[in-house]
């Protein structure tokens, strides 16, 4: 049985090795907020969440196919949690039961199959009937699919003939086993029968008829003969026991399989609820081929920065295509780098296959996201703060392949103005000419004005919007690189208001006294 509502074609591989940007990627774009978001305090929920977000996919048809399948769970929350509440059920049931200390021993490993066996098929028997009822009100090629799988291969036939096997091995009329004797007279080619159950009448079972054989019966005190005769009898158990636990494996497998899968569908949900609580929109985006330039959005905003504020933040409207380089300007504490996570986010977002946080959203798929952000000092760097930005941007350079988005925050400023800017415009060249995206917010006027002087045609200049009278209003607009950042707005704002305290603060002594 498959599952396959992460891929058409595979399962989804939970331990999967991350990619070595992904710690920066959390770092940087404070994911660990929409990790817990979507875990709700669930440790495999978040655990899930980390590596399929993480994992980008760049096939458009996966990302559509999971989109479609997560357009079901939003139609059809209270199902798919069912669905997801019987794979848990099925693994932590099985867990009391099969895996213990008398399983060493193979009738002790025969019959834990057995009790284990029972219970997974009570759950494959709640799944069936989920898909009797509810199939039709799913409409994904993936949902589709599984349903249809589960009404192919639980059929009524499939239990009968289960709970018939199982009713057999647990041997109530005792153990047929045959054996062939071999060199010494040893015993060889130990054989499980069939027990014969053929019906008798009332007068036969009573008088039945004198087989032809050869028995004999162990003394009660003799231990070495009932050790023999347990050694015989787990010898012609134990192919069917191992059988047996392949069986409960299998469908062992096949629940983690699904509780794996689903958990992903159930953190979307989780995220979806959070969002429409503070009445964030949100939209299923149209991603593009990594060879085209596409990148239009309306009221795209920070997810994380909304889960952390609980409430609605500004959100901002753009159409740039064919744009290969983005420089981000304009006032200190505008947006600017708000806007890079909303970017960053909504990127890795589509690209797992879950919706966007915008009103509606299109752009193209990466071949994979970085980013490089302005690190705060601190006591385990080996070197100064340039030296350890250079050595993150040559890791960056190593992982890199054409098709890419590099994210680019503040980044080469803990040295002069001339310097930085001359190093980030050297950096910025390179990765164009390899047709790599890259989206800059800086304060160094010389690095953004001597990219815009080129008018190049593929390069955008984006600016936080700010008002005559020095208010910020959060949005991110096109305009042209600007040679300061306001910072006296800022100094301005903070002594003003000191100063209103300190003058209250008189009045209220002056009162007092």
């Amino acid at each position: 049985m498959k599952v396959f509502l992460m891929f058409k074609d595979r399962d989804f591989d939970l331990h999967q090795k991350l990619p070595p940007n992904g710690e920066a990627l959390i770092q940087d774009l404070e994911l660990n907020t929409l990790f817990n978001t979507m875990a709700l305090g669930d440790n495999f929920l978040f655990n899930v969440a980390k590596v399929a977000i993480l994992s980008s996919l760049t096939d458009i048809e996966t990302i559509l196919y999971r989109q479609d399948i997560l357009k079901d769970c939003l139609k059809n929350p209270s199902t798919v949690k069912d669905m997801y509440d019987i794979a848990v059920e099925s693994i932590e049931s099985v867990k009391k039961t099969f895996f213990g200390f008398f399983n060493k021993y193979i009738v002790g490993m025969l019959d834990s199959s057995i009790q284990a066996m029972k219970l997974l098929v009570d759950t494959l028997k709640k799944l069936r009937k989920i898909a009797d009822d509810r199939s039709d009100d799913f409409n994904s090629e993936g949902f589709k699919r599984f349903f249809g799988m589960i009404e192919e291969e639980l059929s009524d036939e499939y239990f009968k003939i289960i709970e018939r096997h199982l009713n057999t091995l647990e041997f109530r009329d005792g153990v047929l086993i045959s054996a062939e004797l071999g060199r010494g007279n040893k015993g060889k080619n130990y054989v499980l029968r069939k027990p014969n159950h053929e019906k008798k009448s009332w007068i036969g079972r009573i008088l039945p008829q004198k087989t032809h054989g050869y028995s004999f019966r162990i003394a009660d005190r003799d231990e070495n003969g009932a050790k023999a005769l347990s050694e015989l009898k787990e010898r012609g158990l134990n192919s069917v026991a191992n059988a047996l636990t392949q069986s409960v494996n299998h469908i062992l497998d096949f629940f983690n399989i699904l509780r794996t899968e689903l958990a992903f569908y159930i953190g979307a949900l989780n995220l979806h609820d959070q969002l429409v609580k503070i009445e964030e929109p949100i939209c299923f985006p149209l991603p593009v081929s990594h060879l085209k330039r596409e990148r239009v959005f309306k009221e795209l905003y920070d997810p994380c920065l909304a889960l952390t504020l609980k409430r609605k933040i500004v959100g901002n409207d753009l159409e740039l295509n064919n744009k290969n380089l983005f420089i981000i300007t304009g006032a200190n504490q505008g947006g600017k780098s708000t806007f890079l996570r909303s970017v960053g986010l909504s990127q890795l977002m589509m690209q797992c296959g879950m919706f966007a946080p915008a009103k509606s959203f299109s752009a193209n798929v990466c071949k994979g996201l970085f980013t490089h952000y302005k690190r705060e000092e601190d006591i385990t760097m080996k070197s100064g703060k340039f030296d350890e930005e250079l050595k993150r941007m040559n890791d960056i350079v190593e992982n890199l392949t054409a098709n890419s988005t590099v994210l680019f925050n503040e980044s080469f400023s803990a040295t002069n103005e001339i310097e930085g800017s001359e190093i980030a415009r050297q950096i910025v060249s390179a990765l164009l000419e390899k047709h790599i995206e890259v989206f800059f917010v800086t304060h160094m006027y010389e690095f953004a004005h001597g990219f815009y002087e080129k008018q190049l045609r593929d390069a955008a200049f984006l600016t936080a919007e700010r008002k005559e009278n020095g208010d910020r209003t959060f949005k991110i607009i096109e305009g042209k690189p600007l040679s300061t950042s306001y910072g006296k707005d800022l100094y301005d704002n903070i002594f003003k208001n000191k100063a209103t305290v300190d003058k209250e603060k008189d009045e209220y002594s002056k009162t007092k006294i």
